[in-house]
């Protein structure tokens, strides 16, 4: 990769000592080349820092809140693209010359298909309800690892400083500069949240939750209540 085209990966964590480490580790061939990996805690109370350290080139600790943590992250970057990747996610193992292409023309955004990977036989099809209807709608999820120059992350101010939705409310704000890059290309996330809650009832509760910010609720009073879901 061009340096003038370096790529930075902001990783917002907390309490995240059980997967930290192999996501870290996954990361290192990408580093290797020149990728910066940067990881951002918002007061974890296991060994999260302890393991990230060794792990990424920069660890920031800053207030809890994942747009908070990736806002400090990339303002702490010095690539000129910018990767915004959860602590359960993992990339493709050609994710680096997916970027380099969706961002060398007109596209100043993108983001990645999913796999959620788990003990449910509803993943699959989550999964493909997830690709498709962000390719409909130009609205991508933070589980599909969103992408951008740092221009455009800068000419949207960033994240918008709430606890919940600050994946579509950028996404937003994006599509006003490009439509997404939508990769074919997937990221493999952990589908804990299906798992554990169950597949149906988790579908629903995302669905009421989006249903009603769109009708104007706000994050913070939605926030609680996928708190008490997760």
């Amino acid at each position: 990769m061009n340096s003038e085209h370096h790529l930075s990966i902001v990783m917002p964590v907390l309490n995240e000592a059980g997967t930290l480490a192999a996501t870290l580790e996954a990361l290192i061939p990408l580093r290797h080349g020149g990728v910066e990996v940067i990881v951002v805690d918002g007061g974890s109370q296991d060994a999260t820092l302890t393991l990230a350290r060794p792990l990424a080139d920069q660890v920031l600790e800053g207030p809890v809140g994942r747009a908070r943590q990736m806002n400090l992250g990339a303002y702490a970057a010095s690539g000129e693209w910018l990767l915004f990747l959860h602590a359960d996610t993992r990339l493709p193992e050609d994710a680096l010359p997916a970027i380099s292409r969706a961002l060398g023309g007109n596209r100043v955004w993108g983001r990645f298909d999913i796999h959620l990977s788990g003990a449910s036989s509803m993943l699959p099809m989550i999964s493909a309800m997830m690709n498709r209807r962000s390719r409909l709608t130009g609205i991508a999820t933070g589980d599909q690892a969103m992408f951008m120059t740092r221009n455009a992350f800068e000419r949207v101010g960033g994240f918008l400083d709430q606890p919940l939705m600050e994946d579509i409310e950028i996404s937003r704000k994006l599509k006003r500069l490009s439509r997404p890059a939508c990769l074919g290309q997937k990221v493999t996330s952990a589908g804990r949240r299906w798992d554990k809650h169950g597949a149906w009832k988790t579908i629903l509760l995302m669905w009421r939750l989006r249903y009603r910010y769109w009708r104007g609720e706000t994050a913070e009073r939605l926030a609680e209540e996928y708190r008490h879901a997760r």
